[in-house]
């Protein structure tokens, strides 16, 4: 196990690295120029010369490349074109938006998917199964834009002044502030990745709210989550329902089943101990690539619901050609699919045994 670990590890390296040259190539392809983009009807060809030698792109994309590494790993990721802060600064304030966003919808789409699987495979062809596939198919077909604007239209509006209301937009109350860890834990002095992890952690507000005992803020960070985790987590939902139901149907098919069925083991036990444990992998691994998907951004629910998030600054920055943000949340986001690609992995050999990763 701990070579497998470490094997992939290793491998991380070489995957960054190959994922950063071809963010370097394709952004740099991308019509259009950066200078242009952010200057306007200011982009004389004198304004645009000094404009590239200030950011570094009269150079050739290989001296770029090698550059841009050579920072990364003391924890600099450039700075950003349109805003001039460091990249860091607007990764530690949007990843924990879009982490937070993640968990809650995972986390609703996974207990409520794998429910509904379950009565479904257990109940085959019966109301309840026919229910539960209709609903599973609706929620693969609605739009993620148009749910969010249903629900925020109806917990917002049309239940606004009942105990039903739910906030439609923002990640806080108007009047609540996140306070910077930094300062709580008396590390104002920290540079590189250890600020970075820092700011990450304090940009969280579900942490930071435990950590300076702000419960207010902790409640009011939640309320605000429900409607997005519900219009992101919709389709996730969907497909884990479907993929439990047809990976347990499989499973109650075969011959050990009936087996222990036929020593009288009780049904409860047959489902939990027999089905489910050898059902859970494809349902695992679903679930591992939806979470990796929404960790990457989920663009039209952080627009409709005013979040500040990764999917947003990601686009943003493509928009305006601004090659280090860009070449910064990549990074990130590219490690982030590794490692739930890992961890999803070091389950199988858990939940199979017959599974030997080393």
């Amino acid at each position: 196990m701990l070579q497998f670990v470490a094997r992939r590890l290793i491998l991380l390296i070489p995957v960054a690295i190959g994922i950063l040259f071809v963010t370097f190539a394709i952004v740099r392809l991308i019509p259009g120029d950066p200078c242009v983009a952010m200057l306007g009807e200011r982009a004389t060809p004198q304004a645009c010369n000094a404009f590239k030698e200030r950011y570094g792109l009269n150079d050739n994309i290989a001296v770029q490349f090698g550059r841009y590494l050579m920072n990364m790993t003391q924890g600099d990721f450039g700075t950003s074109i349109r805003f001039g802060r460091p990249v860091v600064d607007l990764i530690s304030e949007r990843l924990p938006m879009t982490i937070e966003l993640t968990l809650f919808a995972m986390l609703f789409s996974t207990t409520a998917g794998i429910s509904m699987g379950l009565i479904s495979a257990l109940r085959r062809n019966s109301a309840a199964d026919v229910v539960t596939m209709i609903w599973a198919n609706i929620g693969v077909s609605m739009p993620v834009f148009w749910l969010g604007l249903m629900l925020a239209y109806i917990f917002a509006l049309v239940l606004k002044g009942t105990p039903f209301f739910i906030p439609p937009s923002g990640r806080l109350t108007a009047g609540l502030s996140i306070i910077p860890l930094a300062k709580v834990w008396g590390l104002n002095n920290l540079t590189g990745f250890g600020q970075f992890f820092v700011a990450l952690l304090s940009n969280s507000t579900l942490i930071n709210s435990v950590v300076t005992g702000n419960w207010l803020m902790f409640r009011d960070a939640l309320w605000h989550l429900i409607l997005p985790a519900v219009a992101v987590g919709t389709i996730p939902l969907a497909v884990i329902a479907r993929m439990t139901r047809s990976s347990l149907l499989e499973i109650l098919g075969q011959d050990y089943i009936r087996t222990a069925r036929a020593k009288g083991l009780v049904e409860r036990l047959v489902i939990a101990r027999h089905a489910m444990r050898n059902a859970w992998i494809p349902i695992v691994t679903i679930i591992g690539l939806e979470t990796g998907s929404l960790l990457s951004g989920a663009v039209l629910t952080e627009t409709v619901f005013a979040l500040p998030g990764v999917g947003t600054a990601l686009v943003s920055a493509i928009l305006g050609r601004d090659y280090p943000v860009v070449q910064g949340f990549t990074i990130v986001i590219a490690f982030i699919f590794v490692f739930v690609n890992l961890i999803v992995d070091l389950s199988y050999a858990y939940l199979d045994p017959r599974i030997r990763l080393d």
